[in-house]
């Protein structure tokens, strides 16, 4: 009987999907709950069988190709893993045959023989698991929904499976409990890289946690598509038209054939710039904690969500016992400044760079003008502002490096990262309402943090300026900025506000606290920045849902999600005739 390939194929990829489900489930439980003895060898026979499974799969598809030699080079992540798996466990079956290779395993007290084949089984899950990750594309795309709703869908689950993985008994501390909405706060705050807690991150929840929230700010902040876009990318995999198309929308970005450079240079500078900024971290922090695996951690996990501008912190008080180290100061100032740039803008220096370095001339982009003054700007009218207020105030017992540093690194940080030097509710009036402008800017578009944007901004202060000249068009480095752009800058902010002012009023009736600390907290959220007075961890059910939803709001943008809501774009068919209105 003939086998029907395209039939035989789709059953086949049901199995896989199954089974990759099926792994997944195997690696929560054995890795997320105290399991007995006798559970943990279920869970290990389990592995083995899926371990078949997977290489059956491979074999299966293999012996259908038609073209041997060109389903090797198609599939060769699935080929490599596979070879080098049957390799390592050929290789320990041949050890394990002298009589003293297991007494030596035993005495210098490393796991049993089996145990190792279990390790060795699910490090080639796990690698499969992830060469698999592309395949998430064709999932969201089934759904078939516009970019913005395809953005919110997106956040919409890894904070669901964010939740889910905090709750797990092994990603909290022994002796402490997680409720289902902190855990939904905290996997909000680190998907929407925020940094708004409710449970000390450093204390509260183990190692597996904080990887768990490392990886969810990682995500978070890249943005699932272009994360998985990237696997797709690197893996050789399929990236279609609809990918580019929904990407493009996603990223803002008017040249759809040059998506997958864009993305594949978004991931490289993040792995870079983070690893470099791990390595400066780690060199501050050794002498410090004296422990160089620790240190290791320590450097990367601030790196990640400095890079981020996440704001969370595994000490309790963020960054204040660094008050007066120059080195953590700039280092994390740095990662935050380039991380809040926005990847087109970095993207487009580096071009200019390149071009530069060639003898060519090329010019920056309106938008890497805009918020590259934008962002300078703010930075030093931040510094100086807040130099200035708190000279006798906060900072008044500071030395002058202290001082300095203190009003430079919060001037960063307050826009969009969440860190801390000094303490928030100790400073004055003023510069707290100077965060809250800061705050309600925050970072550029396109890059990992909140706000309005700097470009929307710069693109409202030069409408007033035009409209204060008398001019008709708005006017920008001898460029002018389209109308629509115009009306989105509008609309955003419009729209911020309102929701902003919502969320206010309802926290006053929810929430016993300073009028000042609830409107800090709010737009600390909208603006994913993470800053606190201390009322967040002392909010009611209902002021962490209206701050969860406030955050989610600020990351995705309040336009993209009036835009979700309002579905397809309207086809004018008519205009009205214009009548004046008078204005002021």
């Amino acid at each position: 009987m003939k086998i029907n390939k395209s039939n035989f194929k789709t059953c086949l990829n049901i199995v896989m999907g199954g089974t990759c489900l099926l792994a997944l489930i195997s690696f929560i439980w054995e890795y997320g709950f105290y399991l007995t003895r006798e559970t943990k060898y279920i869970f290990h026979y389990l592995v083995i069988l899926i371990v078949i499974i997977f290489i059956s799969e491979f074999l299966l598809k293999f012996i259908l190709a038609e073209d041997k030699r060109l389903f090797i080079k198609d599939n060769w992540p699935d080929f490599s893993i596979a070879i080098i798996f049957v390799s390592v466990i050929l290789i320990l079956k041949v050890f394990s045959a002298f009589p003293g290779f297991v007494d030596l395993l035993n005495a210098k007290g490393i796991f049993s023989l089996s145990r190792i084949y279990i390790v060795i089984s699910q490090i080639y899950i796990l690698a499969s698991l992830i060469i698999r990750i592309p395949y998430l594309n064709r999932l969201i795309l089934l759904f078939k929904l516009p970019p913005p709703s395809t953005v919110i869908l997106t956040f919409i689950i890894i904070i669901a499976m964010g939740t889910f993985l905090l709750l797990l008994p092994k990603s909290t501390v022994s002796g402490k409990e997680t409720t289902f909405l902190d855990a939904l706060f905290t996997a909000t705050s680190a998907t929407c890289v925020t940094g708004l807690i409710v449970l000390d991150t450093g204390s509260h929840f183990s190692l597996l946690g904080q990887l768990i929230i490392l990886t969810l700010i990682q995500i978070g902040g890249l943005g699932l598509m272009t994360f998985t876009s990237f696997f797709a990318l690197a893996l050789g995999k399929g990236f279609g038209v609809k990918d580019r198309f929904l990407l493009r929308n996603i990223l803002n970005y008017k040249n759809m054939g040059g998506i997958g450079s864009l993305i594949l240079s978004i991931l490289r500078i993040t792995f870079i710039v983070e690893g470099i900024g791990a390595l400066l971290l780690y060199i501050q922090f050794l002498p410090q904690t004296k422990n160089a695996l620790f240190s290791v951690y320590l450097a990367v996990f601030h790196s990640i969500s400095a890079f981020c501008n996440a704001g969370f912190s595994l000490y309790s008080n963020s960054f204040m016992r660094y008050e007066n180290s120059l080195g953590i100061n700039l280092v994390m100032s740095i990662l935050i400044i380039i991380g809040g740039l926005g990847f087109t803008v970095i993207v487009d220096l580096l071009h200019r760079e390149n071009f530069r370095l060639r003898g060519k001339k090329r010019s920056l982009s309106l938008q890497s003008k805009l918020v590259i003054l934008t962002s300078s700007l703010l930075l030093i009218v931040g510094f100086c502002l807040i130099l200035l207020s708190e000279n006798n105030g906060l900072l008044k017992n500071f030395s002058l490096k202290g001082k300095l540093l203190g009003a430079y690194f919060q001037s960063v940080t307050a826009r969009t990262a969440g860190f801390n030097t000094l303490n928030i509710k100790n400073l004055s009036i003023f510069s707290s309402f100077l965060l809250i402008i800061f705050m309600f800017i925050g970072a550029s578009p396109g890059s990992t943090g909140g706000g309005i944007k700097t470009s929307t901004f710069a693109a409202l202060f030069f409408t007033i300026k035009s409209m204060v000249q008398g001019k008709g068009e708005v006017e920008v480095f001898k460029r002018t900025i389209p109308r629509l752009i115009v009306y989105q800058a509008l609309c955003v902010t419009i729209l911020a506000l309102g929701w902003i002012a919502i969320s206010v009023l309802l926290l006053t009736l929810t929430e016993n606290g300073p009028f000042v600390n609830i409107l800090f907290e709010v737009f600390s959220a909208f603006g994913t920045v993470g800053l606190s007075r201390g009322l967040t961890p002392n909010l009611t059910s209902l002021g962490r849902i209206i701050i969860i939803l406030t955050m989610l709001i600020g990351r995705v943008g309040p336009l993209t999600l009036a835009l979700a809501i309002g579905g397809k774009k309207m086809v004018k068919l008519y205009e009205y005739p214009e009548e004046s209105i008078m204005i002021g």
